[in-house]
């Protein structure tokens, strides 16, 4: 298999790496919503944080579904260069995310990670989107 054929299951593995990573997150977020404040904390600072960490989460699915949806359409997924940014960011997200559930990141964090590594492929999926509906191009 050549290098270019081995970038498309490689970029599903990533994608699915870092969906599953924030699906976990969202069931063990206790604990980096207690990272991210004082040790002496009110319940109203704890619900404020965790539905802010619920909206983070939130929409990274949401971005999840629009690069998920270009890929399966067929728009992105013999697109080298969509190919190419979404496994390195999503290989990326994957391992970082690791280390914000391990070692109890501050929830700000989740919120840098998120805008490299969900929104810029998602942007750019949008990009190739009105490029092959809009403009009527080809998708490679």
């Amino acid at each position: 298999m050549s290098a270019i054929g081995s970038l498309v299951p490689a970029r599903f593995l990533t994608i699915i790496a870092h969906l599953v990573i924030v699906i976990t997150i969202f069931w063990s977020r206790e604990n980096n919503v207690k990272a991210c404040l004082p040790l002496d904390f009110t319940q109203e600072e704890y619900d404020n944080e965790d539905k802010k960490l619920m909206v983070a989460l939130a929409v990274t699915i949401g971005m999840f579904a629009i690069e998920l949806a270009g890929f399966f359409s067929g728009v992105s997924m013999f697109n080298c260069s969509q190919g190419l940014l979404s496994l390195t960011v999503h290989c990326s997200a994957s391992v970082s995310l690791s280390f914000f559930v391990f070692e109890r990141w501050e929830c700000w964090t989740y919120w840098v990670i998120f805008a490299i590594c969900s929104v810029l492929p998602a942007f750019v999926e949008i990009l190739l989107f009105i490029a092959v509906f809009g403009l009527k191009k080809k998708p490679l």
